[in-house]
């Protein structure tokens, strides 16, 4: 099967979505089934799993497992979906294989299907529970209304917003590096969902940050989400949102740190060196942040005041097309060949795709261990079962 999944997936999700429209309009991210990201994402985790089941059959691959159940939970993904999953996807796999699929193949992928359905529905399962009790809800209902209470335009393109519960409860907790789900009623009907990264720390409320998302090849469609909520969300609207989620938080400790983003990767990350800042630090923090050129620079201000604010932390940021007078060794793509990195890092890392296997190549070089080299990727992850 892993030479058709190419094959197999759109498929798939072609028969699951005529079955159960709803999973598109209410469930499922339109713009990652239009530009095809979706499904090369699960067809990069089912391969990542059953390479891993090959290579360690009595172990599982902890981190695809955790990095994929963080994801479902925060969108609301539950148990009964993975039986819809099953029978569409087994469904495309009869039809693109044919006589390939004998009783004996079948029966060995539909074992791949439940160990890895399983595995991650037990992570699930915790993680809704989790949460559920931290904040007093119903494991089956994480979303909770939230009353936009300031919004800031960053650049031209990335807006900020502060919410607070609007049911006057207290915030649920998040840890830096982590995101938000925020569930967007569209004008034709349908209530997509998007995940945002939290961009900062503030007292009594989420900070979270949006840029408009633009076609990714001519004549496509901009992002429908981002688009809309840089147009009509105000102070005093609410939306609903789930409970902050994902496996990329900055882990406590007293070693150096190594923090490298790309755009509006800056995010996370930027969360993370407020919380090291709030929290009073004296790790050893190293920031390294590409642009395009200073304006297009989210939270610039941001990193310059809270990199002051922490005895043993330096910024080094990389513009491609820089405006004004700017040091030469500091124009283009980032290069951490000219940046000390502390023996023991631990490295963040986000932004796109090639951003990410770079500034990760060069990290391996300079000594940095594959395993303390953590990353996070904004949209479906293309990059699941990669040793990342």
């Amino acid at each position: 099967m892993g030479g058709a999944i190419g094959d197999i997936t759109p498929l798939f999700y072609q028969k699951m979505f005529a079955a159960h429209p709803e999973l598109l309009s209410d469930l499922f991210n339109r713009g990652n089934q239009a530009n095809g990201s979706q499904r090369q994402a699960l067809a990069g985790s089912i391969a990542a799993f059953a390479t891993a089941l090959i290579a360690t059959p009595d172990s599982r691959p902890d981190a695809l497992l955790a990095r994929i159940a963080h994801k479902h939970v925060s969108v609301g993904i539950s148990n009964d979906q993975y039986r819809i999953v099953h029978e569409h996807l087994f469904a495309a796999i009869v039809e693109v294989l044919g006589e390939a699929v004998t009783p004996e193949v079948a029966a060995a992928w539909d074992e791949v299907y439940w160990l890895m359905a399983n595995a991650l529905t037990a992570i699930e399962d915790r993680l809704r529970d989790e949460s559920a009790a931290a904040q007093g809800l119903d494991p089956a209902d994480l979303w909770r209304p939230y009353t936009v209470v300031a919004r800031y335009q960053e650049t031209d393109d990335v807006t900020t917003y502060l919410v607070r519960p609007a049911d006057g409860k207290p915030l649920p907790p998040a840890k830096p590096g982590q995101y938000v789900s925020v569930r967007a009623e569209l004008p034709d009907g349908a209530r997509q969902i998007r995940q945002y990264s939290l961009s900062g720390a503030p007292d009594g409320a989420l900070q979270f940050s949006v840029k408009r998302a633009t076609a990714e090849i001519a004549g496509g469609p901009d992002g429908e989400v981002s688009n809309h909520l840089q147009e009509t969300l105000r102070a005093g609207d609410v939306l609903h949102l789930a409970p902050p989620f994902g496996d990329v938080a900055l882990a406590e400790g007293d070693g150096p740190v190594l923090l490298a983003s790309a755009g509006i990767g800056n995010t996370p990350l930027t969360a993370m060196l407020a919380g090291l800042a709030a929290a009073g630090s004296t790790r050893r923090v190293v920031t390294v942040h590409g642009d395009r050129d200073q304006l297009s620079h989210a939270f610039r201000a941001d990193l310059t005041q809270l990199t002051a604010k922490l005895p043993n932390a330096a910024a080094h940021v990389f513009y491609e097309r820089p405006l004004g007078d700017w040091p030469a060794d500091r124009t283009g793509l980032v290069d951490l060949s000219t940046v000390e990195i502390p023996a023991g890092t631990t490295a963040y890392l986000c932004g796109p795709l090639p951003f990410l296997r770079a500034v990760r190549g060069q990290l391996l070089a300079a000594g940095v261990p594959a395993a303390d080299i953590h990353y996070e990727v904004f949209g479906p992850d293309l990059w699941l079962g990669q040793d990342a």
